[in-house]
């Protein structure tokens, strides 16, 4: 009875455990660390960017210490689903799928999707000049997805791991465009890798919205973050850290 009586308590113990998970001390912020300007590793190692500098704010305005974990994106729900953070701040997009493995909060930006090929190539966006074409994308991406939805029998899709590495094959020529998120392939286009490519057509998919997800049922850490997250839209918190990425208005 004594061991039967201890593995009830045990079980129980971790169910409040769960339960009380933004009771810790300390909350990690699972990120990919390798989608500049949102998340990147800078020189000294540190994980920075947007998606990092909103979610420390909200960490402020709930008073609790929280740390950075990297994950790979291709397994980022999974990560944080096994426990090995607590939220995620990694620029995913909310859709019907994802809703159906983690809970969203309320969006901190929106973003679109759209087309990048050589200054020197006439890159058209509809399918017959699309026909034949390699285009890249990040995998697990509303990008990728996107491609495979509407473009599957036009054109050869090329998906990867990481945003980089589909910048550097364009680079290379071999993909002849990319899709992504407009404002991360802004942030590309003004490098010297991308200085030699441009914005191609209009967004194929303007209201992409971007947020924080938690586990789920963590109905309590997902209510203060969009408490944290109101907070910092009235206080004008929201609006220094925008303005410190980009000369418009993401929201």
């Amino acid at each position: 009875m004594k061991s039967y009586k201890k593995i009830l308590l045990t079980a129980a113990a971790t169910l409040m455990l769960g339960a009380n998970a933004f009771a810790a001390d300390k909350l990690r912020i699972g990120t990919e660390g390798a989608y500049p300007p949102f998340n990147l590793i800078d020189a000294s190692g540190q994980v920075v960017g947007f998606d990092l500098d909103v979610a420390h704010a909200l960490c402020a305005k709930m008073e609790v210490e929280c740390e950075v974990v990297t994950s790979d994106w291709d397994g980022i729900i999974p990560a944080l689903n096994a426990g090995k953070f607590d939220f995620l701040a990694a620029s995913m997009s909310v859709t019907e799928e994802r809703k159906n493995a983690v809970d969203f909060t309320d969006h901190y930006y929106t973003n679109k999707l759209q087309f990048v090929a050589p200054k020197s190539v006439d890159f058209k966006t509809d399918e017959s000049y699309l026909k034949g074409k390699t285009i890249g994308a990040q995998r697990a991406t509303i990008a990728g997805t996107w491609l495979e939805d509407n473009m599957d029998k036009v054109v050869d899709i090329k998906l990867y791991d990481t945003q980089e590495n589909a910048y550097l094959d364009l680079a290379s020529g071999r993909v002849d465009g990319i899709l992504a998120d407009s404002f991360v392939q802004w942030e590309w286009l003004k490098s010297d890798a991308g200085k030699n490519f441009e914005f191609k057509g209009e967004p194929v998919f303007d209201n992409d919205k971007i947020a924080i997800a938690v586990r789920k049922g963590n109905d309590e850490l997902r209510q203060k973050l969009n408490k944290a997250l109101a907070e910092i839209r009235a206080d004008g918190t929201y609006e220094k850290l925008n303005a410190k990425y980009f000369p418009f208005d993401i929201y």
